[in-house]
């Protein structure tokens, strides 16, 4: 764990989330890249008849001393830290940032959004997600401090999300924790039998390369059964593949990982299939 991007709008949550990033920073010796994206489009920053020359570089001066004034925290004394300001906001900045960094995750706050704004409007946390190519770590309780000593993955064990389970391994890992793996039994998705879904985690796992246990637990959908399951088991994390489907894709069929991350307590961390 060397590099972590955490995008701020100077709001509690993503307080809430520098301040968990700063933790596993300290732990792992590693750097912070926090970048603030301001309210404008490429169209406004580029006419000067919209906001005249002066008036941008006034902006961009209110932000920089806004942006240092916020990291002025004393949970990030002894963590290197470089501030990233983009000009406008464009939710696909945030995984360009994590690649030129080679970032090992994204780490984002959020209260989460439900009903219509959910299917509609969403939350930047949302867009972020669709767009990672990394895993994207959700925190939205105030930790004091971060201690992630189990995390619970859940997957639907079919062959596309194999790679996805040793990346799991790995930053579990890096965090130091114990994971537990399970499959969500439920009838919405042509319940399976204990031997037809231990089949299918036995050819998931051949095919990851993995020898480790998995739980079965049954459940009316993939969501609540996650949750209970992490609720049962004390976890704290819970890590889940994602499509990070757009538009269309998104609208028709969702994503079960965006759900999770938006209505779990605990912090969830997506990986992008």
């Amino acid at each position: 764990m060397k590099n972590i991007v955490v995008p701020i709008d100077f709001s509690e949550q993503s307080e809430r989330a520098l301040k968990v990033a700063a933790d596993i920073a300290k732990k792992n010796n590693a750097e912070l890249f926090v970048m603030h994206m301001l309210e404008l489009s490429p169209s406004v920053t580029s006419s000067t008849d919209l906001i005249p020359p002066q008036h941008m570089v006034h902006l961009l001066k209110i932000t920089e001393e806004r942006f240092e004034k916020f990291l002025q925290k004393p949970f990030l004394e002894s963590v290197k830290v470089t501030p990233i300001i983009k000009h406008y906001k464009v939710f696909s900045e945030v995984n360009e940032v994590a690649q030129k960094h080679e970032a090992d995750m994204i780490v984002m706050g959020s209260h989460g959004v439900d009903g219509l704004e959910e299917i509609f409007i969403g939350s930047n946390t949302e867009r972020v997600v669709r767009n990672a190519e990394v895993p994207v770590l959700v925190v939205k309780g105030n930790y004091d401090t971060f201690n992630a000593e189990r995390i619970v993955f859940a997957s639907d064990f079919k062959k596309e999300s194999a790679h996805v389970a040793k990346r799991v391994v790995t930053f579990a890992k890096l965090l130091g924790a114990e994971l537990k793996l399970v499959f969500i039994n439920t009838p919405a998705d042509n319940f399976l039998s204990t031997k037809d879904a231990y089949e299918r985690i036995s050819r998931f796992l051949n095919e990851a390369n993995l020898g480790v246990e998995v739980d079965i637990y049954n459940d009316y959908t993939v969501e609540k059964g996650v949750l209970a399951y992490a609720e049962q088991n004390a976890a704290d994390m819970i890590a889940i593949p994602t499509h990070g489907r757009k538009g269309l894709a998104h609208f028709f069929m969702g994503s079960i990982g965006e759900d999770i991350a938006n209505h779990s307590e605990i912090p969830v961390v997506t990986f992008r299939i």
